[in-house]
């Protein structure tokens, strides 16, 4: 199972990869749930992300093909040896058939870029109220348009995460609905420590945090300390990483001079569609 660390800056990517992060995510959390970082924001915090190492990036809610070629075409995205991929929400809206055109232009897009990048699909547990597609039919529109993944994640932060939204059972279902359509699964929402092991026992193949990554909140600054927690948790409940040591803390001194341990090599292997 692979743990996702959402960073604002450059300046958190160090934090991130040292506590044990195995995707590092771009996001800026004050333009809300996915939101995009700058152009040079992006640059600066790929400049910082070993090439072995799997990054994404939040490219908002999008509301037309449209607006995906334009957010597509910002991106200075070089081919990588690990995977990228491109996060896109929905709120908004509530057509199946426009989303499909949506996710179809993005898978598009992506593959024309030259990047290799795949397209995941966000659904929010909070459908309702981001006024988007539900996300029990998200699945299945995003196999059709091609997108490798899709994220189940809270469009409101307000303290309500995903575990107030979906209780245990119906988590189980969407993630074995998503690999059924032979998708990659991924989870977040105000996940941490304490909601963790509810949530991994789904067994998705990402957990994506933020807040519980940080010093101060979502808003606050990515900590290793923190990280390293959620990633001993996950280890402790056998979700070991599926990421080798890429240095950087791992195996060795952290950032924050704690020293980690080796991981255990026991993982299964990130699912991918290519």
């Amino acid at each position: 199972m692979q743990l996702l660390v959402s960073v604002r800056s450059a300046a958190e990517v160090g934090a991130a990869l040292g506590g044990g992060a195995d995707i590092i995510d771009a996001k800026e959390p004050s333009r809300g749930p996915l939101g995009p970082v700058s152009p040079a924001t992006l640059r600066a915090i790929l400049a910082q992300v070993p090439p072995e190492c799997p990054f994404s990036v939040a490219l908002g809610d999008l509301a037309s093909p449209e607006a995906v070629i334009t957010a597509i075409a910002s991106l200075e995205l070089a081919v990588r040896p690990a995977p990228t991929y491109l996060k896109l929400g929905f709120a908004g809206l509530c057509s199946p058939e426009i989303v499909t055109r949506i996710l179809a232009t993005a898978v598009t897009g992506a593959a024309e870029s030259g990047c290799v990048a795949q397209v995941v699909a966000v659904a929010y547990a909070d459908f309702e109220r981001a006024g988007s597609i539900a996300p029990d039919l998200l699945t299945a529109i995003a196999r059709a348009a091609g997108a490798a993944g899709v994220l189940l994640d809270t469009h409101t932060k307000d303290g309500n995460g995903l575990l107030a939204w979906r209780v245990r059972p119906q988590l189980d279902s969407w993630v074995a609905c998503a690999r059924r359509e032979g998708l990659l699964t991924a989870l977040a929402g105000a996940l941490t420590l304490e909601n963790l092991e509810t949530v991994c026992a789904t067994e998705a193949d990402v957990i994506g945090v933020r807040g519980g990554a940080c010093e101060g909140g979502r808003g606050g600054q990515v900590s290793a300390n923190r990280v390293r927690a959620l990633r001993e948790r996950l280890d402790a409940f056998g979700f070991y990483s599926t990421t080798d040591s890429l240095g950087q803390g791992r195996g060795g001194e952290t950032p924050d001079g704690a020293a980690s341990p080796p991981r255990d090599t026991r993982a299964k292997l990130l699912r991918t569609n290519t």
